[in-house]
């Protein structure tokens, strides 16, 4: 018998009523002659009402105690779930984490999954139940309690569908798939039927919110069939597949907007072999992701001027631990601006076309749009800019690439293949 895993998200779950529209999903499935496991996340807006309690109470919350609280959102939505699904005639069953057996390492609010124990799941299912499993969290060696940052129900979901060998993901978002840019902010975006799992996890890890990037890593390393689809109503969504001749027939598939980011800069540091590394070395202590690195040499020829991006939330702790380090290595000083933009064109038909960095760089000149830092990858560009200048910036890179165009993407000029026709397998 084939087995589905369907992941529901917060805004799917927010009233009975949605709740009981999800139930029906599953149970549709379940008909269908499927197994079925259900992960599913906290009701609406309740992870940010339960951080905002927190903040109440304290201003720097322990990361193990605001595990601890958070966790408590998704019981609540699976225990209702399996009450649901009861509700309409048919067994099931809710499960944490620690009931279910996933294991993570012991980073509270950033934990990473190790191994997941499907023995529970398989007698559930054996007996004809559907499995209800609480997103975004899990256990560490010792029995503590983690999460595994905002968004990784996501995880959760495609993390068990590879260790289950399921034939198929399905996350039900309240949206019908990945656009080609955010359409809050840009109208004219359109849904992209499929797209490949290298452009979707640089899409994620660029800031598009549709799904976490270490689902994506999980899908590609487990070869898992994922889909995004609208909760809210039947229809297409998208296909998140290996490379294709489609996925790679186009230079740009999506542009993306992270507007959370602030940039900190380190003048005056010595030129020394080993000093760059003890700043990231104390950064990755306290947990704190790095972006867009850049380096230079200063005026004097004896000092570097570094400049890195990191999440607004991050700031705080970023400046402590500089702060530190300079008073101990006498730096000039520490910036932190925390007004940054990042904004990035992601497509892996980058590799086979020339000219895409003059698109998007022409297209921030046209808007008057000032660019702070510049980054690269094989199939991304980024640049970062003003918080202000955001949506402004991506609505012109985005038009820049046709990608608002009805029909296939249409042709950019200063763009050109290097692997003759576009429909060519690179």
């Amino acid at each position: 018998m084939s087995l589905v895993v369907q992941k529901f998200g917060g805004s799917s779950l927010a009233t009975p009523e949605k709740i009981h529209r999800a139930a029906r999903r599953a149970i549709r499935s379940k008909l269908e002659g499927r197994r079925v496991v259900l992960v599913v996340s906290a009701m609406g807006d309740s992870t940010d009402e339960l951080l905002k309690l927190a903040s109440g109470v304290c201003s720097d919350p322990p990361k193990r105690e605001l595990d601890m609280l958070l966790t408590t959102g998704e019981q609540v939505s699976i225990a209702l779930m399996a009450m649901a699904i009861e509700s309409a005639g048919h067994e099931a069953i809710s499960l944490t984490a620690g009931q279910l057996g996933l294991v993570t390492d012991s980073a509270h609010t950033r934990a990473r999954i190790q191994r997941i124990s499907r023995e529970r799941i398989d007698r559930e299912l054996d007996q004809g139940r559907i499995v209800i499993v609480a997103g975004f969290q899990g256990t560490d060696a010792g029995g503590e309690i983690t999460t595994m940052g905002r968004g990784a129900s996501d995880t959760t979901a495609v993390a068990l569908a590879g260790a289950l060998g399921a034939d198929r993901c399905e996350v039900y978002k309240d949206v019908d798939g990945v656009y080609t840019a955010d359409p809050r902010l840009v109208p004219n975006a359109r849904r992209i039927p499929v797209l490949s799992y290298d452009a979707m996890l640089e899409m994620a890890g660029a800031g598009a919110g549709v799904l976490h990037p270490r689902a994506i890593d999980f899908a590609r390393k487990f070869n898992v069939a994922l889909e995004v689809r609208s909760s809210l109503w039947e229809g297409k969504g998208t296909m998140i597949t290996p490379e294709t001749a489609e996925t790679a027939a186009l230079p740009v598939r999506g542009v993306v907007l992270r507007e959370d980011l602030a940039l900190a800069a380190l003048a005056g540091v010595p030129n020394q072999p080993g000093v760059t590394a003890r700043v990231f070395a104390q950064l990755a202590d306290k947990q704190i992701l790095v972006d867009d690195i850049v380096q230079g040499v200063e005026a004097d020829g004896r000092t570097v001027r570094i400049s890195f991006s990191i999440s607004r939330t991050d700031a705080g702790a970023t400046r402590e631990v500089c702060e530190r380090l300079r008073q101990q290595c006498g730096w000039a000083g520490v910036e932190m601006d925390e007004s940054v933009s990042k904004i990035s064109a992601i497509g892996v038909g980058m590799r086979s076309h020339a000219g895409v960095a003059h698109v998007m760089f022409d297209a921030l000149a046209r808007a008057q749009i000032d660019v702070l830092g510049i980054s690269t990858s094989e199939i991304v560009i980024s640049c970062l800019v003003r918080r202000g200048d955001g949506p402004r910036a991506l609505r012109g890179v985005h038009d820049a690439f046709g990608l608002g165009e009805p029909g296939p993407q249409a042709p950019m000029s200063g763009v050109t293949s290097l692997q003759g026709p576009a429909a060519t397998k690179l």
